[in-house]
């Protein structure tokens, strides 16, 4: 059977699809980008399920184009004879095609956005919170929290809590060149502290044979694909804060991550997947462009809150801050020192709350 043929006839099928806030639209050519693991090619296997035959659906990591590139198939030639509307290149690469081919709808799944004009961008991240708790069935939210912090937010971890460790290692091994792994290793042990990319290369040098040129030009591609943050200091210019994209891999990567800096990586990823600008005011929070400042705070006590406020009230009101959040694993509270507002949350009530404040 001709190769085209073939991934015409014998589209994938994803049983294990979680729902997503993201849609793609019915009309238009889109670019879905994000992170590896994101969910990309899930949410586009689920959005052509219910299409008709006039949809063709190509892998370009399928090893079969290995031996057959892309553009040696009357790629073309087969769009017109079955007369297909939407093609779909998943793992697009910018570059691995000189031009693409004529068709009523193309849908191009790459990791770092294309940029390019025709394109409706559609940026995926990996899940957030609420989009966690839409296949928990109704559990506690204890127990939700607590299933939070054991799988993270990669769609693929989500649906396999039993045999988690395995996909972990799956994932690290299969998403993964040798050379990002021994530099992914690096960025997780040292997740949530201030970084420049010179510190990184240093400290990967220690462990691992890897050359200067690609551990700058891999930090610049894993900013590009969302897997890899530098958060400004509002404070000081130098040593941005590094964040990896899921608190869950970074944990099975290395045991230098306490759950307070996992607890940290949780709020700044929910910020990010809200699109809430915000910097970091030292050590002590995010602060956004409205100038609250959220403080992760997963245990301390009223009390011992209490006292650091005011400790701190005059850097407060330096950075002109006009509201405090302070998240926390269960607690609730609030006070005030003088006209300024302090509000304790519960993480799952803080992040399902900034989704509304969005909308």
């Amino acid at each position: 059977m001709d190769l085209l043929e073939h991934y015409h006839a014998n589209p994938p099928r994803n049983d294990h699809f979680i729902l997503r806030k993201t849609t793609i639209p019915d009309r238009g050519d889109i670019n879905i980008y994000g992170a590896r693991g994101s969910g990309k090619t899930a949410l586009v296997l689920d959005y052509i399920k219910e299409k008709d035959e006039q949809t063709l659906y190509i892998d370009l990591e399928d090893p079969n184009l290995i031996l057959n590139t892309l553009d040696t198939l009357p790629l073309q030639d087969f769009i017109e004879e079955y007369a297909i509307k939407a093609l779909i290149l998943d793992h697009y690469e910018e570059g691995m095609l000189e031009s693409y081919p004529k068709v009523s709808r193309l849908i191009v799944i790459s990791r770092i956005a294309l940029n390019e004009k025709r394109f409706t961008p559609i940026h995926l991240f990996p899940l957030d919170y609420e989009e966690f708790l839409a296949f928990e069935h109704g559990s506690a939210s204890s127990i939700a929290f607590n299933h939070f912090l054991k799988t993270g937010t990669l769609p693929a971890m989500a649906r396999h809590t039993k045999s988690r460790t395995l996909m972990m290692k799956q994932f690290f091994q299969q998403q993964f060149s040798p050379n990002e792994q021994s530099l992914i290793l690096i960025l997780a042990r040292y997740n949530t502290q201030p970084m420049t990319t010179h510190q990184i290369y240093t400290f990967t040098k220690e462990h691992f044979k890897i050359s200067k040129d690609f551990v700058y030009s891999a930090i610049k591609r894993f900013q590009e694909e969302g897997l890899l943050y530098f958060i400004d200091n509002a404070i000081k210019r130098s040593g941005k804060k590094m964040i990896l994209y899921d608190f869950a891999f970074v944990k099975y990567l290395t045991t230098h991550q306490p759950f307070g800096n996992q607890f940290d990586t949780m709020i700044a990823l929910t910020l990010i997947k809200h699109d809430i600008s915000f910097k970091t005011l030292g050590v002590h929070g995010y602060v956004t462009g409205k100038n609250e400042l959220i403080i992760p705070a997963p245990f301390e006590s009223e009390e011992s809150i209490w006292v650091k406020s005011q400790q701190k009230f005059s850097l407060y009101k330096k950075y002109r801050i006009e509201k405090i959040t302070i998240v926390t694993v269960a607690n609730s509270y609030h006070y005030q020192i003088e006209k300024l507002h302090f509000e304790a949350l519960p993480f799952n009530e803080w992040s399902i709350a900034h989704t509304e404040n969005d909308e």
